[in-house]
């Protein structure tokens, strides 16, 4: 019989989230799902360890700088002359700038979380990137509604909740910046017995 191969993905509950109380709520989605958790933490980063997290090179500042213009014309929102003047490479390290200020505003609950397709699944229950985006039923969707537009404005990162890795390459970078092997754990739940034949 053919194995059927498991994937884990990092998700990381933001300092927002856990200020407001919703790390139980955003764990228990995940559970219901029957994503199983295979590491689980509390920890306050440093700006060191954030900027590895986001570990961003030439490309991503200029995508993110073109996302963040993109948006704006969308909205049809000026966002003033300053911002006009800035080349996407510098929205880019603004950006960045505010991702590590947030990532590290309070405590996080890391998390690695192991199924089928885990990183397809997580990133659709977390729904997109901003949550005034995301449909409900998704976490961001129904606790959030948050936006580049009222995050720049506020000279902020959005306020999105959670992290969840984008790709299993990008799973496997994380699952060894937040997480030693001791701290990995296996075991069977339920579903694994029942879908998975095991």
């Amino acid at each position: 019989m053919t194995e059927i191969p498991l994937q884990q993905t990092v998700v990381l509950v933001k300092p927002d989230g856990v200020k407001r109380g919703l790390v139980g709520e955003i764990i228990s989605r995940f559970e219901k799902a029957g994503l199983k958790i295979v590491a689980l933490k509390m920890v306050w980063i440093d700006k060191e360890m954030a900027f590895r997290h986001y570990g961003v090179n030439n490309e991503w500042y200029e995508n993110v700088g073109k996302k963040v213009r993109e948006f704006y014309q969308q909205q049809g929102f000026d966002p003033g002359e300053e911002f006009n003047k800035m080349t996407n490479r510098q929205i880019g390290e603004m950006v960045q700038r505010w991702n590590v200020d947030y990532l590290t505003e309070g405590p996080v609950v890391a998390m690695l979380l192991e199924a089928p397709g885990a990183v397809e699944i997580v990133r659709k229950i977390v729904g997109p990137t901003y949550p005034q985006q995301a449909p409900p039923g998704t976490i961001r969707g129904d606790y959030s509604f948050d936006s580049p537009l009222l995050s720049n404005l506020k000279r902020r990162s959005v306020h999105n909740l959670i992290h969840a890795s984008g790709t299993p390459e990008e799973a496997k970078i994380e699952r060894e910046l937040w997480f030693k092997e001791k701290e990995i754990h296996s075991y069977k739940r339920v579903e694994e017995l029942l879908m998975l034949g095991e």
